[in-house]
């Protein structure tokens, strides 16, 4: 028997993996995961290239971008399967998108100023934010037993 898709084939995305978690859920969880790698990466290319070049030198990365705007697109889709964790989740991915934009331009007022390049404080937080989220959203079911016998 065919089951209607909201979304055609995206909706494999909304398959249950083990204990309730779906596809999407361990995606977005890796995706945040990269996330994280590659702003490591992008900081210490703004601090190299505002050594080299000053703040003219700086550019975003492209890759930086790409997955903040895949978790927002990843966030919205999700909302589409669990509601309530789905707006949670993509209200978080929205602040790390913003806090990014405004983290860059920091390290460009700091360049023009000739001062050291910070890390970005504010998206390393809502970066944790949103993992700490999603991971709980995706393993809870690994601590769900010890969690039922102390609730």
């Amino acid at each position: 028997m065919i089951t209607p898709a909201l979304l055609g084939p995206i909706d494999v995305l909304a398959e249950e993996v083990a204990s309730g978690v779906t596809i999407i859920e361990f995606l977005l969880l890796a995706l945040v995961a990269v996330n994280l790698v590659v702003r490591a990466f992008a900081h210490r290319s703004y601090v190299r290239a505002a050594r080299r070049d000053g703040a003219d030198g700086i550019s975003r990365s492209l890759f930086l971008d790409v997955t903040n705007v895949l978790i927002v697109l990843g966030g919205f889709y999700y909302t589409t399967i669990h509601l309530h964790g789905g707006v949670v989740f993509t209200t978080l991915a929205i602040g790390l998108l913003v806090t990014d934009f405004f983290e860059f331009e920091a390290r460009l007022v700091e360049a023009r100023n000739e001062l050291p390049l910070e890390r970005p404080k504010g998206a390393l937080v809502a970066s944790a934010l949103v993992f700490v989220y999603i991971a709980y959203q995706s393993l809870f079911f690994v601590v769900a037993p010890v969690w039922d016998k102390i609730v």
